[in-house]
């Protein structure tokens, strides 16, 4: 059985692409959104495209890696009105664009602090204040690259994983406390971050697309949102094969980069 309607709704990583879909999934009459963005103009734009549609929008232009800055802006949020769901959506992306392509440490980090150090930023202090009360929401917005590693990608893959790991880790005891987690895993979503992305990008689909089924799937507490279906059968049938045959797979998929001839 769906559960009502989330009111109160912060979203990360707001200013464009899925989070500002997922926003624009949400707004409507009577709906409070928290919209977090690193751009404040980009931010301003999908907040008052929010409000054209009749939500209540108070934004907040702060890097999810500033652990302090965000929990302040959040604890203000939720004090004057309780959060229902908080979706951690803020991500960075790296791909490896040739076979003499690196992540170095500084590379690796920011990918790691932003996709993962972000979400725990966002999303332990609303969970001490949700678990407090007893109810409220949080999605994890991973990637299906969480499922399997993939040579283009090396730190994308293992931030995800990692947010995935810690999702399916805390999920039961949140729900102990009458919290409801979801791990949110789409494939390729058009958006600025996919236009980049070097290699074949299957099945994908349009930001709105994946906002609105999202939407539904955490309407109906879904703990995992796997999309587009065959792309997730997909990635976890190759969990399933030698890893050998495994890579060989992706490499032929143009998800392992090309020295220069």
């Amino acid at each position: 059985m769906a559960s009502p309607a989330p009111q109160r709704i912060v979203v990360t990583g707001a200013s464009a692409g899925l989070g500002r879909a997922l926003a624009l999934a949400y707004a409507g009459p009577g709906v409070t959104l928290g919209l977090i963005g690193r751009d404040a103009e980009r931010l301003e734009a999908s907040a008052a495209a929010c409000r054209v549609r009749g939500a209540t929008t108070l934004t907040a232009a702060i890097d999810v890696r500033d652990a302090a800055a965000l929990r302040d802006w959040l604890m203000r949020f939720d004090d004057a009105a309780s959060i229902d769901l908080l979706i951690a959506n803020a991500g960075a992306a790296s791909t490896l664009t040739s076979a003499e392509d690196w992540e170095d440490l500084g590379r690796t980090a920011t990918v790691v602090d932003t996709n993962f150090y972000g979400a725990m930023h966002a999303v332990l202090p609303v969970l001490e204040r949700m678990r407090a009360r007893r109810c409220g929401q949080v999605a994890l917005v991973a990637s299906l690259a969480a499922l399997r590693g993939m040579a283009i990608s090396p730190a994308y893959c293992a931030s995800k994983a990692a947010l995935k790991a810690y999702g399916d880790s805390v999920r039961p005891l949140l729900a102990r406390d009458g919290v409801h987690l979801a791990i949110v895993l789409p494939g390729f979503v058009k958006t600025a971050m996919s236009d980049v992305f070097p290699g074949d990008k299957p099945f994908m689909w349009s930001a709105d697309k994946a906002a609105g089924h999202i939407r539904r799937k955490l309407a109906a507490r879904r703990a995992e949102i796997a999309f587009p279906g065959l792309l997730a059968l997909g990635m976890r049938l190759l969990t399933l094969l030698p890893a050998r045959l495994g890579d060989a797979i992706l490499g032929g998929l143009s998800y392992l980069p090309r020295r220069e001839r």
